[in-house]
């Protein structure tokens, strides 16, 4: 099985970060994740294929949003809420307010890239 890593909490890059949420699907992702629990991929993006959402999360992953662990065969999904707020201040909470009042926070189309 493929090991699981994760960039530690000082080598967060913020370009990094806001690259990985500057997808709608992704940020449909940490919305869900916000709440503090953890998710499976298929439970989280049920819509969409699973190709495509092993994508987004391993981008998320990468960029050190979220924290992935094994459980068996299935990989559960948490918000490294504590990381990202240590590093950087406000961005988290900022980013989930502005997607939480946007007026279309889930398009249909939100799969590319």
């Amino acid at each position: 099985m493929k090991t699981l890593t994760h960039p530690g909490r000082a080598d967060l890059r913020i370009e990094s970060v806001l690259d990985a949420m500057a997808n709608p699907t992704r940020l449909r992702i940490i919305e869900r994740l916000a709440d503090g629990e953890e998710l499976t991929c298929s439970t989280t993006l049920p819509d969409v294929s699973p190709s495509t959402a092993s994508r987004h999360w391993n981008v998320l992953r990468e960029a050190g949003v979220l924290r992935a662990r094994r459980e068996g065969r299935i990989i559960l999904h948490s918000l490294r809420r504590e990381d990202l707020d240590e590093r950087f201040p406000g961005l988290l909470d900022s980013v989930l307010a502005a997607v939480r009042n946007a007026p279309s926070a889930h398009p249909a189309d939100a799969d590319r890239s």
